[in-house]
């Protein structure tokens, strides 16, 4: 048979499978038709919909885009970047949460370098803040904020910073952290899986401090990051300032939710005579033994810092 034969061949060939394929199609019948309301974007978020914030840099169709995720050391580095709708627009309008439109977490992926700021928008949608960048290595960036007429969301992306990477190992749990004349001590018990309150009580020089300040809508502000992945935990405090119950100290209550047994680092802001300090935790959460009862939280302090302020 010439080329010419064999050509017509195997298009009589394909011609009769299509038609076979045509024909089981008509049989079963379309593809059923995609549930009400299910829009783009519910698709697009539905496989990740349990996940914990910070992992993922696009959620529900918002983008937290870094205008330059490579940079140098600096002690005062300057750092903007945009959040991103779903047509890539920046977005200009935010809910107020927290007293704040956004919070800009950012920490080293050894749990190194946390800080706590909060940018300045501009009209056309670009936030910026200078960072303490004076330690090279790879750092994990998180915008905790509400788009306007969104939920809220914790956006992550990486930011890599050229120069000497000094790793530091985990900080084995303890119960108190230092913070210059400030102790911190963590007291409850952290579930995996479950909602669990945790209480963290500060004193100073010994003496439990009862006049604390509000800072971002209560009288601290605690960040849960998993060791294993530096997935970002939303942890709530227990009551506000002002309401005539929650007294101001020495105690802070909160909410944990922990997703799964591991080491977990804690972050905690608290604001007394006009400065806010941040006191470090690593928390183990162990799996539930036989009985049903989950082990202690255990905490962490890393050496003392010594200088007020949320960088370190």
């Amino acid at each position: 048979m010439n080329a010419t034969g064999k050509f017509a061949g195997f298009t009589l060939g394909l011609a009769a499978v299509f038609g076979i394929a045509l024909a089981a199609g008509a049989l079963v019948g379309p593809e059923p038709a995609e549930p009400a309301g299910h829009d783009e974007h519910s698709t697009a978020a539905a496989p990740f919909a349990d996940l914990p914030g910070g992992l993922l840099a696009t959620d529900q169709g918002y983008t937290l885009a870094l205008d330059k995720p490579n940079t140098t050391t600096a002690p005062q580095s300057p750092t903007s970047f945009r959040i991103l709708d779903a047509n890539g627009v920046p977005v200009t309008k935010y809910v107020n949460s927290h007293d704040k439109d956004l919070h800009l977490i950012v920490v080293r992926r050894d749990m190194a370098g946390f800080q706590h700021v909060h940018p300045v928008l501009d009209p056309a949608g670009t936030w910026t803040v200078p960072l303490n960048l004076s330690r090279g290595g790879d750092y994990r960036v998180y915008a905790d904020f509400t788009p306007e007429g969104g939920s809220n969301l914790t956006l992550g992306a990486d930011l890599r910073v050229a120069g000497n990477y000094d790793v530091q190992a985990l900080p084995a749990p303890a119960a108190t952290a230092q913070v210059g004349e400030y102790t911190v001590a963590l007291n409850g018990t952290v579930a995996p899986g479950a909602a669990s309150k945790v209480t963290l009580s500060v004193s100073r020089n010994g003496a439990p401090v009862t006049d604390l300040q509000p800072y971002l809508g209560a009288y601290g502000h605690l960040v849960a990051l998993r060791a294993a992945d530096l997935a970002y935990l939303h942890v709530h405090p227990e009551g506000t300032p002002g309401d005539g119950v929650t007294p101001a100290g020495p105690g802070i209550d909160f909410v944990v939710n922990a997703p799964s047994a591991g080491d977990y680092r804690l972050f905690l802001d608290f604001q007394h005579q006009g400065v806010v300090r941040t006191a470090e935790f690593t928390v183990r959460v162990a799996t539930p033994n036989a009985t049903g009862a989950s082990n202690p939280a255990q905490t962490s302090a890393p050496a003392d810092h010594g200088t007020p302020g949320h960088g370190h």
